[in-house]
């Protein structure tokens, strides 16, 4: 009988917290309907037009024209130049051409050898074997050189990424005022667009590999300072004691005690750097990186899908051997050599090396350095043939259903247009107000605070309308993004089989740099508002999908149980216990399809989408630091107020646990 109170516990528990949650949600609505009725009068008969009023914009044009032509005057003469910004220039180019040499002289061979030598030390034969197809498919797309040039400029952006990473993370894992300090900049270079990173490095250092890397940086180290800084204030208070106990100094508990404790986090860190560092690298090919990202970048301006293809593969290739590489590494931290394997340590990894290096000579010795031509396949003449197919057969007239192009016209004049039109139409004090209720009812008044001073910010520079033609973008995307995502996660957390199916689909589709997404949208419904809101559902459903079914899984069994004894359907089941306990891991879904889809959604400027993208992109093309720097920064706080308003606060959260 005990057994069985236990059992329906979580079941009885659950009406309450809904009653509770009704009740506070009710309270509010009523409150808020007192505070419309006494503010939208007074401040209608202030302001009645829909746009924001030019008194209250602040104009930065002046004062950043300023500061890009003094950028630009004293580039070449200033001492800050010279003697500082000259040296870090030069440092990396020599370290980039140093890595880019040593990889042509290993050869095809040694890089091959290399990689498939490095995965097996860490994970095993399996993923060896993998590493070795994938880089050999490189070759056989004749993108050998351009692999090893995005190689090179990874291998140093992401190891300045970690060590810059890793220096704020232990200012911010052991100091709580660093870490407060901190937290504010982390957040905002997260939300900031790749694409506004790359303006002012342009500005101080020129078009070319210097500026690449450095964005790269920029955008990359931030995850591996969260994660350190996570993994030294989570380590366990019981080992620090008993290590303090001991009479050890400062310095021993951080080296013996706290990063051998966050080795995990660490490791965690280094493999989210490595992905944000290659979507970057691809990204920053705008700004002369060179290497799979230029080729990328100008078949898309050119619109030739298949060399844009041809080169994107090699990425995504790329991105997921080195995503289940570093993830295998965190996940066999500390355990026993796995298959038996007499190589362990240190020993496994030299003759790692020295089989590499043979490998490299032997190819050295029979003239085998450079890929051989006649190892090349062309992809790029069918994939074009097969996208002419398409433009013929299904990019319009098609009976009965319409083609793509049919369906992105329709997209945008049914839901995009009347979206954007709907909003610029409303006054725009009512859209704050509309933020701050929607913000205040899913947390706190000073997350109703913050998001309407992040959208307040927005017209205070000047860019209302594109702004909320952004938002318009967004809010479409993230509507089909939740609908086809909880969908299909809720089909594969009920089916295992469905979702050993869709695991190895998400995992690539996790992996891929956002730039590889525009490929296809692209040949499929051309250029246009509607195209980038199809990269960004396509980008941001992988991790709704994985959010929702693993918060589905993660159910209380007994809840589960017991709703089956009491004869629920599937269906009742679904509704009535799994969906209101997997709350959290829904909301967390809605936040994450959020930030995901403005990330590329802002990158659709480059093929067509406008508004706060196309601001960015132009200002990056003109060299203009205003436009550029106030499109990004209009995304940040876009992006701020999204958050906060699809976010519970952690107050919140703890209150409905």
């Amino acid at each position: 009988m005990a057994a069985a109170s236990t059992a329906t516990a979580p079941a009885a528990d659950t009406p309450r917290f809904g009653a509770l949650l009704r009740n506070r949600v009710l309270g509010k609505l009523l409150l808020l309907a007192v505070v419309a009725a006494v503010l939208v009068p007074i401040v209608n008969a202030r302001w009645a037009s829909g746009s924001w009023p030019h008194a209250l914009t602040v104009d930065l044009t002046g004062p950043l024209g300023k500061t890009s032509d003094w950028i630009i005057d004293n580039r070449d003469s200033h001492p800050l130049f010279l003697y500082f910004f000259g040296h870090i220039s030069n440092a990396v180019v020599v370290s980039v051409r140093g890595v880019y040499l040593v990889l042509l002289a290993a050869g095809w061979a040694g890089v091959t050898a290399a990689a498939g030598l490095i995965a097996w030390r860490v994970a095993g034969l399996k993923l060896a074997a993998s590493a070795v197809v994938a880089i050999l498919v490189c070759g056989w797309f004749g993108m050998w050189v351009p692999t090893m040039q995005t190689l090179a400029l990874m291998i140093v952006a992401v190891l300045a990424s970690v060590v810059l990473g890793m220096l704020l993370g232990l200012a911010a894992g052991l100091s709580d005022r660093t870490y407060r300090a901190l937290r504010p900049v982390l957040d905002t270079m997260q939300v900031f667009p790749a694409y506004a990173y790359l303006l002012p490095v342009v500005l101080v250092f020129g078009i070319g590999v210097p500026a690449a890397v450095l964005a790269t940086v920029v955008y990359a180290a931030p995850p591996m300072a969260r994660l350190t800084a996570l993994g030294l204030r989570g380590a366990d208070g019981g080992v620090m004691e008993a290590v303090a106990s001991l009479g050890a100094t400062a310095r021993q508990r951080l080296l013996t005690a706290r990063l051998p404790l966050a080795r995990k986090q660490l490791l965690l860190g280094l493999n989210q750097t490595i992905m944000m560092a290659l979507s970057m690298a691809v990204i920053a090919s705008v700004i002369g990186a060179g290497g799979l990202g230029d080729r990328v970048y100008q078949a898309l301006a050119s619109v030739d899908v298949g060399a844009a293809l041809a080169a994107g593969i090699p990425i995504v290739l790329l991105a997921v051997i080195l995503d289940r590489t570093t993830a295998a590494a965190g996940e066999r931290l500390g355990a026993a050599e796995p298959d038996g394997r007499r190589l362990h340590g240190p020993y496994g990894w030299g003759v790692a090396a020295v089989l590499t290096v043979v490998v490299a000579l032997v190819a050295r010795l029979a003239g085998r350095i450079d890929w051989p031509d006649t190892w090349t396949v062309n992809i790029a003449d069918p994939v074009n043939s097969a996208v002419d197919w398409m433009t013929d057969h299904l990019y319009s007239g098609v009976p009965y259903i319409g083609g793509t192009a049919d369906w992105a016209g329709h997209f945008t004049t049914w839901v995009l247009d009347p979206l954007r039109d709907g909003l610029q139409w409303l006054p725009w004090w009512s859209v704050l107000l509309i933020v701050a209720a929607l913000a205040w009812l899913i947390g706190t008044w000073r997350t109703a605070v913050t998001a309407v001073l992040a959208m307040a910010a927005i017209g205070v520079l000047g860019v209302w309308k594109p702004s909320l033609d952004t938002l318009s973008q967004v809010l479409a995307a993230v509507a089909v993004t939740l609908v086809v995502g909880f969908a299909v996660g809720i089909a594969a957390a009920r089916s295992g089989r469905l979702e050993r199916l869709l695991r190895p689909v998400l995992d690539v589709f996790q992996t891929m740099p956002q730039f590889v997404y525009l490929i296809p949208v692209v040949a499929l419904f051309g250029v246009g508002r509607a195209p980038a809101v199809a990269a960004a559902v396509v980008y941001a459903l992988p991790a709704v999908i994985r959010i929702t079914t693993q918060g589905l899984r993660e159910v209380d069994g007994a809840a589960m149980e017991s709703a089956r004894s009491m004869g629920a359907t599937s269906g009742q089941q679904l509704r009535q216990v799994q969906l209101p306990l997997a709350r959290p891991a829904l909301l967390l879904a809605v936040n994450q399809g959020v930030v995901l889809v403005l990330a590329v959604v802002i990158i659709g400027g480059l093929v067509g989408g406008g508004a706060l993208g196309y601001e960015v992109v132009f200002g990056l093309a003109q060299g203009d630091l205003a436009t550029g720097l106030v499109g990004g920064a209009a995304i940040v706080c876009l992006g701020l107020m999204l958050d906060r308003v699809t976010q519970p606060t952690e107050r919140r959260a703890k209150k409905g646990a």
